[in-house]
């Protein structure tokens, strides 16, 4: 998976933004103004995704390239380096559990106005 393959996958989803609130070399995907996932751009490609706590620590174990989330609540996110070691489509169903797993999070007015937004 590169930038742009990244990028494609969460923008096809529901309401999804991207930006960069934070400096020029980090992108932030967001669904409703509420983070997802990020992508480092400086240097080697790396992405933190949300993930139950449980799951996040499984998948250190099981992938050395998941590593607790940088700059994040490591309980909650995991950085994943794109190096090639895991194939996109287990790197796609991570963006897709960290989308909904934030998508769960919100008010039922929240989910309410997603399900009214057609992409």
């Amino acid at each position: 998976m590169n930038i742009e393959e990244f990028r494609t996958y969460c923008l096809a989803k529901k309401a999804v933004t991207e930006g960069f609130p934070f400096d020029d070399t980090t992108l932030v995907m967001k669904v409703l103004d509420k983070m997802f996932a990020l992508a480092n751009l400086d240097g080697n490609l790396s992405i933190n995704l949300k993930c139950a706590p449980e799951k996040a620590l499984e998948l250190r174990e099981q992938y050395p390239a998941v590593l607790p989330g940088y700059h994040m609540n490591k309980k909650h996110w995991n950085t994943v380096k794109i190096d090639g070691s895991i194939p996109d489509k287990i790197i796609e169903s991570w963006i897709d559990d960290s989308y909904n797993l934030v998508v769960s999070k919100m008010s039922k007015k929240q989910r309410e106005i997603l399900n009214t937004i057609t992409n």
